[in-house]
């Protein structure tokens, strides 16, 4: 009997992921909560909106009816941050035990992590957390992509490494659930620094700058708030940032770039369809930093054009500026 496999989120990762697993022989579902969107996809099977030019296998079963989910499956959750925690509750006492998170985010005004949100909601105590340099416009098109799967259960986090290891997904494991899951999250804001550096047409010293930098940022906080400071030199960390930072097809970016040539939040969302996390992330991150009291500038530059119209030009200079100190992490 094949091993049934529900994929919560039909986006552009959700929607790879489920192509993945069901080339793999899996019997999988993929879950979308718009039934005209999943009419669609089941007519074109091309998620034309967030992942073109891709054929959905016929093995995958598209659906927005909740009574479909069974408590057998494994479930894989890549819903939004901003959205999770309506969109899991909608599945409490539905959902099986075990429990993957795609979703890379901080949640706004409670500032707790993905899998600490679905574990409230749900009660389920087996979760893992998949993160990693792992863009869906490459990986939908099988080029080597290499991630990590933590979990407190590392039983759980092998069984996950075995459930998605390909030839071209390679899938390490971890116990360090805290920092894959933060490393995952906070990438998103030094990739919109990255796009604002670009997008005022400055070169690789600047960006290097703020991957270096921001690296720094990124484990103040983790270590703070628990996880481990090697895991940020690891794939979800370091390997993450640099390909979100760098990537053409980087959501996260790509917004910073349009923020540094001069355009408004606002304007570039009123644009996009898509789910850009470091946006509603830059808040949390801001918000986590002040409680926690971690130094943070970039961070806090980043919300404050995002959040407070402060002009590129001057959070550059405000950094630039700043006292003179020992680089240390």
């Amino acid at each position: 009997m094949k091993r049934k496999i529900t994929v919560l989120g039909d986006g552009g990762w959700g929607t790879t992921i489920a192509i993945l697993l069901a080339d793999k022989g899996y019997d999988v579902t993929l879950w979308g909560a718009f039934p005209e969107y999943i009419a669609l996809l089941k007519k074109e099977r091309v998620n034309r909106k967030f992942l073109p030019g891709i054929k959905i296998p016929g093995g995958v079963l598209l659906t927005s009816d909740r009574d479909v989910i069974t408590k057998d499956a494994v479930n894989v959750i890549a819903i939004p941050s901003r959205y999770l925690r309506e969109t899991v509750a909608k599945f409490k006492g539905k959902i099986g035990e075990k429990i993957i998170s795609l979703t890379k985010g901080i949640e706004t005004g409670t500032l707790k992590r993905p899998s600490e949100v679905i574990k409230e909601v749900l009660d389920n105590s087996k979760i893992s957390v998949l993160s990693g340099p792992s863009i869906s416009f490459e990986v939908a098109r099988n080029l080597p992509t290499t991630v990590v799967a933590a979990s407190e259960d590392l039983n759980f986090a092998r069984e996950v490494q075995d459930i998605f290891t390909t030839t071209n997904f390679r899938v390490y494991t971890s116990c360090d659930l805290i920092g894959v899951e933060l490393g995952g999250a906070l990438k998103n804001i030094i990739a919109i620094a990255a796009g604002i550096s670009d997008g005022m047409g400055f070169g690789v010293n600047t960006k290097a700058a703020l991957l270096t930098r921001g690296l720094v940022e990124i484990i103040r906080l983790g270590v703070k708030m628990g996880a481990k400071k090697e895991t940020f030199f690891g794939l979800s960390g370091l390997g993450d940032l640099a390909t979100t930072c760098m990537s053409p097809h980087s959501r996260n970016r790509c917004l910073g770039e349009e923020i540094g040539k001069g355009k408004k939040l606002k304007d570039i969302l009123k644009k996009t369809e898509m789910i850009i996390e470091g946006v509603t992330t830059a808040k949390s991150a801001y918000e986590l930093s002040k409680k926690i009291q971690a130094e943070m500038p970039i961070t806090e530059k980043i919300y404050q054009a995002l959040y407070e119209n402060k002009e590129p030009k001057d959070a550059v200079r405000e950094l630039m500026t700043r006292s003179l100190k020992v680089e240390a992490i």
